[in-house]
């Protein structure tokens, strides 16, 4: 079958460690997708909660951001990272999977689904930052944007099937029911990972560093460079509202629109199709217009789509939420590959994980005050108020972008980054980038030869997920 890919590709799925975490990936966010349907349903359909009720148990999710997000990449810059992934998959299977029993025995509460909620989101931080710091030990740096952009296309491929199966799961089996898929993910997960043999030394931390202090550290790194800090204010802003989005859709779509829960998880699917092909045209678009420019032309097209969803109501109300949702994340997932590949290229090693951890802080730690927030708002003046709030915040995204040095940008700067003042800095940035443009226009023969190739690593967002689910990784 290798012989059908590009020599790239074929190196890339050649790779036994990474077809193990991508594998790994898939099952997981294939899970995550059934939960993303089932337990809002639990809480909305069984439980009966309320608005707010729903906002705060979204915020119970992504709490964990705020709470443990910045010592954890200083903790796992102490650590291996493939022990911590594992051990965060257990930890999320035994908590999701507490949720069917007690639903069977009649003693689930909206308390128990909120504890449920923060032990994930804690095990998720700690995954999540393990995982893009485990990603540059698994594969050379000159393939870290293609397997960001498989590690798209794996998760954009489960946000459309994993729906749409949630949605026929709760309509056959009940919401809480359904919940089991996620957690045999989580278990698949675990084992797959188990099984990947990368060379990963145990890191020796520094003598005398506190943890203060070199927490201290990976902030300064992301403040200190006028790109990472941009797109750390932009993804902030698109999640802030994402939160919103995500506290209220549901209570939208079942007391408002009137949505099955099979019709609620097609919704879902079809939505995700956008994702999935911002994934797969992500290259393209890099080689087009740039990896510098897709970063803030990604946000800039798409975000004004997002007005649709307010919008929706009567006979076409599903088809309309589905195409905003579609559109906005097709820009959020492109975005997502360029700047989460521009991420790990320009940070050295040793700071991978505290860099990631700190950008995780920043740009997921507006998702529980986003949440509430939506929560509050759908209380007060209904969940339609709550989307004209969040489609009104998403034009607001490029705004940091278009005013840092990316909008005077064609190409990203990919040495590592040493911190320095800002001014001084940013002239430097314009100088790598333009060096770096006038290297690639020099090698386009070799390029053009090679069409998904290493400028398909200019190209491989994050939640950090998207715009209906959250934006950066």
């Amino acid at each position: 079958m290798n012989e059908k890919l590009h020599p790239r590709q074929a190196r890339l799925f050649g790779h036994r460690d990474f077809r193990l975490l991508l594998t790994g990936a898939a099952a997981a966010q294939t899970g995550s997708q059934v939960t993303l349907v089932a337990l809002p349903l639990v809480a909305v359909v069984v439980l009966d909660a309320t608005p707010f009720e729903v906002g705060l148990l979204t915020a119970a999710e992504t709490a964990a951001f705020l709470l443990v997000g910045l010592p954890a990449g200083a903790w796992l810059d102490r650590m291996r990272k493939l022990p911590v992934l594992i051990r965060a998959d257990v930890v999320r299977c035994l908590a999701v999977g507490s949720i069917p029993p007690a639903a069977a025995l009649g003693v689930l509460t909206m308390p128990q689904l909120y504890l449920v909620a923060l032990v994930t989101g804690v095990a998720t931080v700690f995954f999540d930052v393990a995982h893009q710091s485990l990603l540059p030990a698994v594969l050379p740096r000159e393939q870290l944007v293609a397997g960001n952009g498989a590690l798209e296309t794996v998760r954009s491929s489960a946000q459309i099937a994993g729906p749409g199966l949630g949605g026929g799961l709760v309509q056959l089996l009940g919401a809480p029911v359904a919940i089991v898929a996620d957690a045999c993910g989580y278990l698949a997960s675990a084992l797959l990972l188990a099984r990947i043999r990368v060379e990963e030394p145990q890191p020796e931390p520094e003598p005398g560093r506190s943890l203060r202090a070199e927490v201290a550290e990976g902030v300064r790194f992301v403040l200190g460079h006028p790109l990472l800090r941009a797109i750390a204010t932009a993804t902030a802003t698109s999640n802030l509202f994402a939160a919103v989005l995500m506290a209220v859709q549901t209570v939208f779509w079942v007391r408002v629109l009137d949505l099955s829960p099979g019709a609620i998880g097609g919704l879902l699917s079809a939505s995700a199709v956008g994702g999935l092909a911002g994934a797969l045209c992500a290259g393209q678009l890099a080689r087009w217009v740039g990896q510098a420019r897709l970063i803030w032309l990604a946000t800039v097209v798409t975000a004004p789509f997002a007005v649709l969803w307010p919008l929706s109501g009567g006979a076409a109300g599903a088809l309309l939420f589905g195409l905003g949702s579609g559109v906005v994340l097709f820009g959020a997932v492109a975005y997502n590959v360029a700047q989460v590949s521009f991420r790990q290229s320009v940070c050295p090693p040793e700071l991978l994980g505290r860099m990631n951890a700190t950008m995780r802080f920043l740009v997921w730690g507006t998702l529980p005050i986003g949440a509430l927030g939506g929560g509050l708002v759908a209380d007060w003046a209904g969940p339609r108020a709550a989307l004209w709030l969040c489609a009104v915040g998403f034009l607001l995204v490029p705004v940091p972008l278009l005013l840092s040095p990316l909008r005077g940008m064609r190409e990203l700067p990919a040495a590592p980054y040493e911190p320095r003042a800002v001014d001084a800095g940013e002239a430097q940035l314009a100088a790598e980038a333009q060096h770096t443009a006038e290297a690639q226009r020099a090698g386009e023969a070799q390029d053009a030869v090679e069409a998904p190739s290493a400028r398909e690593g200019h190209a491989a967002q994050g939640a950090e997920h998207s715009a209906v689910s959250p934006t950066a990784p």
